[in-house]
C-alpha cells in the first residue's frame, strides 16, 4: 500500500465557483447602463462566480441599446436582449428569466439605485431558501411613491397569502429552475406579485433581507405612471382568479 505523503488535493476540497446570471431590465437608462453592468462585473469576478451578465433592453428611445452593445463587444461575459419596442417591466424580467442559464439569477433595475456589493451576503441563504425578496431599508422615492408601494405591498400579501415587506424592491435573488416550473404572463408592474405567488404556491420558500436604496441620479423614473398604476390593480384581480384556479 503506498505511503500517504499527508498533503491534501486542494482543488478537491475547494467550494466551486457560484453559478450566477445577473440581469437588468432598462428603458431609457443610457447613462446608467454602464454604471450597472461596471458593478456588477467587478462584484462577480471578485466572488469569481462562473457567471453572465444579461441586458435587457426594452426597445429604448435613447441610446442605452448602443451603450449596452458596446458593453457587450467588450466582454464575452454581456450579453444583450433587445426588445424592437417598449413592451413593460414585466415583459423585460419575463427575457431576463428565460436569457439565463446559470444556477441561480438575480435582477436588480438598470437605474442604479442599489449597491451590486449587497448582492454576495445573499448568496449563502439560497443553501436554505429558494428565493431572497429584499426591502428597501430606507427607500429614496417621494412620499407619494411610498404610499403607493406600501398599499400595493398589502393588498398582494392579502389576495396572495404572502407576507413580503416591499414586493417591488428590484433585489431578487432565485433558484433559477423556478422558472422551469412557473408561468408567467404579466408584461406590466404585476410581475413581481405573479412569481412569487406562483412560486409560493409551488411549495418555493422566501426569506427577506434588507438593502440601501439611494436617489437617481440620471434618467427618469417610469414606475409612477398612473395609467401603469391603474393597469395593474385591474389585473390583480384576474391574476389571483387564474392562480387560484390552478391557471
Amino acid at each position: 500500500m503506498a505511503e500517504s505523503s499527508g498533503r491534501r488535493d486542494v482543488r478537491n476540497d475547494a467550494a466551486p465557483p457560484v453559478s450566477i446570471s445577473v440581469f437588468f431590465p432598462c428603458y431609457n437608462e443610457q447613462d446608467n447602463v454602464p454604471k450597472v453592468a461596471d458593478q456588477a462585473i467587478a462584484v462577480l469576478e471578485g466572488l469569481r462566480a462562473d457567471y453572465e451578465v444579461i441586458i435587457v433592453n426594452d426597445g429604448s428611445s435613447d441610446k442605452t441599446a448602443e451603450v449596452a452593445d458596446r458593453i457587450a463587444a467588450a466582454n464575452p461575459r454581456v450579453r444583450v436582449v433587445h426588445h424592437p419596442q417598449n413592451r413593460g417591466y414585466g415583459a423585460a424580467l419575463q427575457s431576463g428569466f428565460r436569457a439565463a442559464t446559470k444556477e441561480l439569477v438575480f435582477y436588480t433595475d438598470g437605474d442604479a439605485q442599489f449597491d451590486l456589493n449587497e448582492l454576495p451576503p445573499l448568496l449563502p441563504l439560497m443553501k436554505e431558501f429558494d428565493i431572497v425578496s429584499c426591502y428597501r431599508m430606507d427607500r429614496k422615492d417621494t412620499a407619494i411613491r411610498r404610499l403607493n408601494g406600501w398599499l400595493w405591498t398589502k393588498m398582494n400579501d392579502v389576495l396572495f397569502s404572502l407576507d413580503v415587506r416591499d414586493l417591488d424592491c428590484a433585489f431578487k435573488l432565485f433558484k433559477r429552475a423556478i422558472f422551469d416550473n412557473i408561468t408567467m404572463e404579466s408584461r406590466g408592474a404585476l410581475i413581481a406579485t405573479e412569481i412569487l405567488a406562483r412560486a409560493v404556491r409551488k411549495g418555493y420558500t422566501i426569506t427577506q433581507r434588507g438593502v440601501h436604496h439611494y436617489p437617481r441620479t440620471a434618467g427618469r423614473e417610469t414606475g409612477g405612471n398612473p395609467r401603469v398604476i391603474l393597469r395593474a390593480f385591474k389585473e390583480v384581480i384576474k391574476l389571483r382568479k387564474r392562480i387560484v384556479s390552478g391557471r
